[in-house]
């Protein structure tokens, strides 16, 4: 399901400003070009994701991911691509709390909602809760989903080259390169 280009603009907008409070400066380009991933879900503030990507070459990445309060980023991982082993990243909290999940132990009480609907396609528990200053590196082809906290959450992610187009969701629904329309 395409996403409204309102809704894009008040997204990106949100998100500047929480990046500017936490002292995040960003350019105008930068500001304008804000990808808001809303999956195709038509659930921005459950289920999506605002970035900024300063640098995406063959080599490595660096980006700001910013999540709204309790807004989360579905389940994926990022699979071998053209012979590389898909993308490792690591995230790094800059403000707020994240929850992340990856596949390991499942914890005994997640801290983190499934969104409601979403059940099935959520598979992986074991839980990391990232404060700031605190990371966590992600190997490649690793299940993983994470949520912000209940104040929303900014991280730094540092990783090989992301290849967004390629990364597998768990639902089957989701449409990882956001179609924008006019309203």
């Amino acid at each position: 399901m395409p996403i409204k280009r309102s809704e894009v603009k008040r997204a990106q907008e949100r998100t500047a400003e929480l990046l500017a409070s936490a002292g995040i400066v960003l350019t105008d380009a930068e500001r304008e070009s804000i990808e808001v991933a809303g999956f195709g879900l038509d659930q921005l503030e459950q289920q999506g994701l605002e970035l900024v990507t300063y640098v995406n070459t063959d080599r490595y990445c660096a980006k700001d991911l910013v999540l709204f309060p309790r807004q989360t980023c579905p389940e994926h991982l990022h699979p071998p691509v053209g012979g590389e082993p898909g993308k490792m990243e690591t995230f790094r909290c800059r403000r707020g709390l994240v929850y992340l999940y990856v596949e390991g132990e499942p914890a005994a009480s997640p801290q983190a909602a499934v969104p409601a609907g979403s059940e099935p396609y959520y598979t992986v528990f074991h839980e990391i809760v990232l404060k700031p200053g605190e990371q966590y590196t992600i190997p490649p082809n690793t299940k993983h989903w994470f949520q912000g906290g209940p104040e929303g959450a900014i991280v730094s992610e540092f990783s090989s080259t992301s290849r967004d187009e390629f990364d597998l969701f768990t639902d089957p629904r989701i449409e990882r390169m956001p179609r924008i329309v006019e309203d």
